[in-house]
């Protein structure tokens, strides 16, 4: 292993600030060390806000602002509040936290940092959801060491889910053609192999939608893991045409994070110099419409 990749998988296995589980991290101490472990360990802990009734739970309103937490050790504060039992212990599905896909992950991820696995967030778009869509989604990627390759991981993908969409897949080893991150949904895009009418949410679709994922999921790898809707700098607003100079950029973007580590040092350059880029003090919440403090 060469120093250079030695230095990139050290910085995805520290805790940074939304993976960091600050005063609760001896809770992290009795948990398994494997990826499968810790997977069940999440989906205990966590219900999806959009697969609730799934589970058979109807959620109040003041449960879904949960889904607005954004660093680990809020969440946890929130979870533990609720039922401070261990962590291992899996909790009734009306005291799981309320979050969304990016909370799985973000946990996920935290739970694989504290065991030594290098583990990062990726956004993009899950081909799994909808026929012949690809849906706005996050997933874990981590460093697989005996194979020396990254692994997506699904965390959100428990056996209801995994029944009611008919997977045909390992989704602690999701194919990268089932789940597309940000810069690919971008690229194929762009060179007429993908129609951008397919990627987004809901009612939200288009080479807007792409490119808000293609920025966060470079905030991701550069360890600022937001939610799906906060929006900053860069990101063009709904169905908004896009100028020369501005897809210019995100033909960049998105060649830089479809290979993270051979453009390490280019894309940890690029998001910390430029602030359209650099997540700021203040985000615009779009879900909530309104500015928040990180």
């Amino acid at each position: 292993m060469t120093t250079q990749t030695q230095e990139i998988l050290d910085f995805y296995t520290r805790p940074a600030a939304m993976t960091s589980a600050g005063a609760h991290a001896p809770r992290f101490d009795e948990l398994p060390g494997d990826v499968a472990s810790l997977v069940r360990v999440v989906q205990g802990l966590l219900l999806h806000q959009h697969w609730a009734q799934a589970y058979g739970v109807e959620l109040p309103d003041e449960r879904r602002d949960e889904s607005h937490l954004r660093p680990a050790d809020r969440m946890l504060d929130r979870l533990l509040a609720r039922d401070e039992r261990p962590l291992s212990a899996a909790r009734a599905l009306d005291a799981r936290l309320v979050g969304v896909c990016r909370h799985f992950t973000v946990l996920l991820v935290a739970l694989l940092r504290a065991k030594g696995i290098p583990a990062r967030a990726r956004c993009g778009f899950g081909g799994y959801f909808h026929p012949g869509d690809f849906v706005d989604h996050w997933v874990c990627e981590h460093w697989n060491a005996a194979e020396a390759r990254w692994v997506l991981v699904d965390a959100q993908i428990d056996d209801v889910q995994r029944e009611a969409l008919k997977l045909d897949f390992d989704v602690l080893d999701v194919p990268r053609d089932r789940f597309l991150i940000a810069g690919d949904a971008w690229s194929q895009c762009r060179a007429g192999e993908a129609d951008p009418s397919k990627f987004g949410c809901l009612d939200m679709r288009g080479l807007w939608f792409i490119d808000g994922n293609v920025v966060r999921d470079l905030a991701a790898l550069n360890n600022m893991e937001m939610l799906p809707w906060d929006d900053w700098g860069a990101m063009s607003g709904p169905d908004e045409p896009l100028r020369e100079e501005q897809l210019a950029l995100f033909d960049r973007l998105a060649a830089i994070t479809r290979s993270p580590d051979a453009r390490f040092a280019e894309l940890r350059q690029l998001y910390e110099g430029d602030e359209r880029l650099r997540v700021p003090a203040t985000v615009f919440n779009a879900v909530l419409n309104r500015p928040e403090t990180v």
